[in-house]
């Protein structure tokens, strides 16, 4: 047997009850519990009220019965209380242990205890018989006898006997009401999950990514918004990588093509005797070549940037954002040539990825070097704005930005029609919205002042 099949029969043999199962005999236990403690609450007082009442009585008629004065009959001279308690089982005990009663009622039980009444040892008697099922009590009558009275429990315990029948029924109503109520409530309280469990198993099998209904405002209603929030994320996520990979391969169709069309070329040179190129056609297919696989090393580079950034990061980390954009500027400065750059920072601090804000700047700094004019200067300022984020601005002096191309700069793979002569993958800005969107920022295209492009990250933070 395989672990595979051990964890499935374990799997099997430990799941005895569903969650609605459990559910209805939890409800069922709680009643129950809650019905036993108040039956035998109920039982427990009921009893001792009427213990207590039969004692009350049993000793109000024993006072009574030994006040009332001796009356005499044709052969004896007998208590009177023998002619008005025939109700009871009464008699009269002697210190010798003799005992007279009348002749048509039974005699009381009689022991130690009576015996010591009416012998003066104790004042009187009061206790259970369990021969006889009697209450018995003793008081003093006389010197050398008391008065003995006895009385039945049997009606007592049949009271009490009907009690806990009628206890035990109430309860087990209560119990099959608890148990009905528990199956209607997990039925009803269980559909969301349950259509959870629908939709979750729709989406591994089908992988459709359409949104629950959802109804009411309980917590399961939010388990459902929570669930159609995850679904549109991860539909979002899937349409961005079928863009990508649909733009990608557009972008990729042309270098890809002009690359072949050029190696094809130079094959059937080499390969002809009468059809050789010159010198200046084959370096101009080479450098063809080699511009072209310089644009494809950008692009794939770009998008690996792209994917890297939709992946789920590591927690951020303090950045100090002077420390990231002279970073930039370093490298920006090496490839420039004789563009200057004018700079202003002020301190500001950021929750984020150094790398990932540095590329950014960078693609700015890179994209204004490559529209700025020959000895002209770009302009690069860093300033809070005093409502808990601060901006950097890149500006250049070119030849700015069509009003139609401002809404479309940060897009995947978009360039404007001048910027289609100039090197580049059209992804570079695109990296800039994105990281600023991780970082909870935004991105802005204008004109500068001098005229050309302004290109703007607006970020959230702190003053360094």
């Amino acid at each position: 047997m395989t672990a595979v099949d051990v964890t499935r029969r374990r799997g099997a043999g430990g799941r005895r009850f569903s969650l609605r199962s459990r559910v209805t005999l939890l409800a069922a236990i709680c009643v129950a519990g809650a019905v036993g403690l108040v039956s035998l609450g109920a039982y427990l007082t009921v009893r001792d009220n009427l213990y207590e009442q039969l004692d009350e009585n049993l000793i109000e008629r024993a006072s009574s019965a030994v006040e009332v004065p001796l009356v005499r009959n044709r052969l004896e001279t007998i208590p009177g209380a023998f002619l008005t308690s025939t109700d009871i089982q009464i008699g009269l005990l002697y210190a010798d242990n003799q005992m007279i009663a009348p002749s048509e009622g039974r005699r009381p039980a009689s022991g130690p205890d009576e015996l010591a009444v009416a012998q003066g040892t104790s004042r009187y008697s009061l206790r259970t018989d369990t021969e006889t099922n009697t209450r018995v009590i003793a008081l003093p009558s006389g010197p050398g006898q008391a008065m003995v009275l006895a009385q039945s429990l049997a009606p007592t315990k049949h009271t009490l006997g009907e009690l806990s029948l009628v206890l035990f029924l109430i309860s087990g109503a209560g119990i099959i009401v608890a148990a009905l109520a528990g199956t209607a409530v997990a039925r009803a309280g269980l559909h969301p999950v349950e259509r959870l469990t629908s939709a979750t198993e729709r989406v591994a099998r089908t992988a459709d990514l359409r949104p629950i209904p959802v109804s009411g405002d309980d917590e399961l209603a939010r388990l459902t918004h929570s669930f159609n929030t995850m679904l549109a994320a991860v539909a979002e996520s899937q349409e961005r990588q079928r863009q990508l990979v649909a733009d990608a391969g557009h972008e990729l169709r042309t270098p890809l093509t002009s690359l072949r069309t050029n190696l094809e070329l130079l094959l059937a040179a080499q390969r002809s005797q009468t059809g050789q190129l010159s010198e200046q056609d084959r370096a101009e297919i080479e450098a063809d070549i080699r511009a072209q696989l310089d644009e494809l090393t950008q692009l794939i580079g770009d998008l690996v940037e792209l994917a890297r950034q939709d992946e789920t990061r590591a927690e951020f980390e303090r950045v100090e954002l002077i420390e990231v954009v002279e970073r930039a500027l370093d490298r920006a400065r090496r490839r420039a040539g004789e563009i200057e750059f004018d700079v202003s920072l002020q301190p500001w601090v950021v929750s984020g990825h150094a790398g990932a804000l540095e590329r950014a700047v960078l693609n700015l700094l890179d994209n204004a070097v490559k529209f700025a004019p020959a000895d002209s200067a770009v302009v690069v300022r860093l300033r809070p704005l005093g409502d808990g984020t601060a901006v950097l601005e890149v500006a250049d002096a070119g030849p700015g930005i069509a009003d139609a191309d401002l809404p479309k700069v940060f897009e995947r793979f978009y360039r404007s029609s001048e910027a289609r002569t100039l090197p580049g993958s059209g992804l570079g800005l695109a990296i800039v919205k994105q990281t600023a969107e991780r970082h909870g920022g935004s991105v802005y295209a204008g004109r500068a002042p001098e005229g050309g492009a302004l290109m703007t990250i607006r970020l959230p933070g702190i003053p360094g």
